[in-house]
């Protein structure tokens, strides 16, 4: 009888977490996520963390010309 084989090939590869979002310093709608951020790490709700940096990545920040 054989032994089955329970090991992965090839090994798997699992990609590093991402740095969180720097807010940008004279945005207030940053400085308040990032507000938010911390606050919810500090009582564990990581959820709400992670969403705090998806809003933050994706708050405009680029100055549009009008026309």
């Amino acid at each position: 009888m054989t032994t089955p084989d329970t090991t992965m090939d090839p090994p798997a590869h699992l990609m590093s977490i991402p740095e969180p979002p720097k807010p940008v310093e004279d945005c207030d709608v940053c400085q308040a996520l990032h507000a938010q951020r911390r606050e919810a790490r500090g009582r564990g709700d990581y959820s709400a963390a992670t969403d705090a940096s998806v809003e933050i990545r994706r708050h405009p920040h680029t100055t549009r010309k009008r026309r």
